[in-house]
């Protein structure tokens, strides 16, 4: 159980600290995305700091190389003459008894050691005779241990194989570190051979490979920042025009047509720029022979409208006199005085519309909001069209929360938009129920109306609203719509700040979902019903969809 809790404490603590490294990293990566020059300045650095290095360190080495191997023919000359002298100093002696021999050795050490013009860098001679320790002592022209520099392997090397050996060590010399080149080498005489080691310093060479070293990271430094500042200036140079065409699209989309590219030079940015303004203003000039056109429309359809309205109200006088008179008509004359009665009620409505679709084309539909409880404006509209839906056999299952539902609304408006996809639905139910649902929550108030009729084809949930669309043009209407419902229900939703969405699927119904702010001019981020009727939904999402209508109560019509 500790080690269990102790792994989840230690999971929470990475966690914890995974999510404040991507709070702060979160800026940086926001201003990578953005930024593409940014993005090109730092891939240069990168590459460039790599390639840099790369080479600097090639240059470094092979450097340090070349003077190391300076150095070794130096040496490796200087040795083959310190040899020969040797030989023939110590030639002399018939054997290693001889009491002479150890005066010639140091003799022969002092002169090597004063003969050598590197002995002013601190270079050391040494002369050793590991076959007649006994017989002769070892002599160095220097007084320094040199059991550092002069290896056991080293020492094998010359004395017992013969060899000439070289190797490159480090001692503590006067209190610093220091490079020593090591060679040694058999010496030859009479009573058989000695070894002669001459120990040179590196310090030179160090120092002269120290200073490339430091000049190449320098020059890399400085030719990387170089090529940064270059990236940085020529991406500046494409950069620039490219935010200013965003920012010049920006000001276009926004409505400022009149918005233009700076032209400068005859390079392709200059192109580019002088293609952007040449679109801009062919766009300007449609735009603003559209907006003509659309004035001249909606101007047509609102004098039309209204000018329909003196001489429907005089025919609309003289039809309900005759109306009203058609039980003294001859059968064919009454039937005639109720088609005329009917057609004039539709063609009040559809100039109703009309006027209205022009307003909201003009941008003169004004909301009247109000706090107001929704659930009596649903409880209203059903009742109001039950004799409707008893004509066509269809139930109206309504379900509203026992408690108000207040949200800041158009009751009129609002009221409107109700009964036009409550009639919908009654009329395309095929004698089947509409359930009419309303829910709330802290931000926004939602009401369903589902129906279980021929259904909505792929592609029609956005068909629907607009204006004279109709799925069955050829179906017999039982209400007698002028086809601007739906269309004018979404104006009315979209004044609200709200949503007006539809969902259907062929024999299976459809349901259409209005959803609005609780309070005017918020902005609406989610709706407390699905849009997906809870039949056809998962079983999680069902739930979720249940535990948001538990505290309503369900009421059949």
């Amino acid at each position: 159980m500790p080690v269990r809790r102790t792994l989840r404490v230690l999971r929470r603590y990475f966690r914890v600290s995974a999510r404040r490294l991507e709070r702060f990293l979160a800026p940086a990566r926001r201003e990578w995305r953005r930024s593409l020059q940014l993005r090109v300045v730092a891939l240069t650095l990168v590459a460039s700091s790599l390639l840099v290095g790369a080479f600097g360190f090639f240059v470094a080495e092979r450097s340090a190389k070349i003077l190391l191997n300076r150095a070794q023919d130096e040496v490796q000359s200087s040795m083959a003459g310190k040899v020969k002298y040797a030989a023939s100093q110590l030639s002399v002696h018939r054997q290693a008894r001889d009491p002479r021999l150890q005066a010639t050795v140091n003799t022969t050490v002092d002169v090597l050691a004063d003969d050598d013009p590197a002995e002013s860098g601190g270079s050391v001679v040494s002369l050793r005779a590991d076959q007649f320790t006994t017989e002769i002592d070892a002599v160095t022209s220097a007084k320094m241990d040199t059991s550092e520099l002069i290896t056991a392997d080293l020492i094998r090397a010359v004395s017992r194989d013969g060899k000439v050996a070289e190797q490159v060590r480090t001692a503590q010399v006067d209190g610093r570190q220091t490079k020593f080149l090591v060679y040694g080498s058999p010496v030859p005489t009479s009573f058989g051979h000695v070894e002669l080691y001459y120990l040179v310093p590196l310090t030179t060479e160090d120092s002269a490979a120290n200073q490339i070293r430091t000049t190449v990271l320098v020059t890399g430094l400085a030719l990387v920042i170089l090529l940064g500042v270059v990236a940085g200036l020529v991406t500046r140079l494409v950069v620039l025009p490219v935010r200013d065409a965003a920012r010049t699209a920006q000001r276009l989309s926004a409505g400022l047509l009149d918005q233009r590219m700076k032209v400068d030079g005859e390079d392709d940015l200059a192109l580019l720029a002088a293609s952007f303004n040449q679109m801009a203003a062919n766009l300007q000039r449609q735009i603003v022979r559209l907006e003509e056109m659309s004035r001249l429309q909606r101007r047509f359809t609102s004098d039309v409208s209204h000018e329909l309205r003196t001489p429907l109200t005089t025919v609309r006088m003289a039809a309900d006199l005759i109306f009203s008179e058609r039980e003294d008509f001859d059968p064919a004359v009454a039937r005639s005085a109720e088609l005329l009665q009917a057609e004039l009620d539709r063609f009040e409505s559809l100039l109703t519309d009309l006027l209205e679709i022009s307003r909201f084309d003009a941008g003169f539909a004004a909301l009247d909001a109000e706090h107001a409880d929704l659930v009596p404006i649903v409880q209203r509209v059903a009742d109001r069209l039950t004799g409707l839906a008893d004509r066509v056999g269809v139930t109206l299952e309504l379900r509203v929360p026992e408690a108000p539902v207040i949200a800041e609304i158009d009751p009129r408006r609002i009221e409107r938009v109700l009964r036009n996809l409550v009639g919908n639905a009654v009329e395309h139910g095929e004698g089947r129920p509409v359930q009419i649902t309303l829910a709330c929550d802290e931000a926004a108030v939602a009401v369903t109306v589902r129906d279980h009729g021929i259904g909505l084809k792929p592609g029609e949930e956005r068909l629907v609203f607009n204006r004279f669309w109709r799925a069955d043009p050829s179906r017999a209407r039982q209400t007698g719509g002028t086809g601007l419902g739906l269309s004018i229900s979404a104006e009315d939703a979209r004044l609200h700040g709200g949503w007006l969405e539809a969902w259907g699927a062929p024999g299976e119904g459809a349901q259409f979902r209005l959803t609005l702010p609780v309070r005017s001019g918020d902005r609406l981020v989610a709706a407390p019903l699905t849009l997906i009727p809870r039949d056809r939904v998962p079983a999680i999402d069902s739930s979720a969809v249940n535990g948001r209508l538990s505290d309503e109560t369900a009421e059949v019509i």
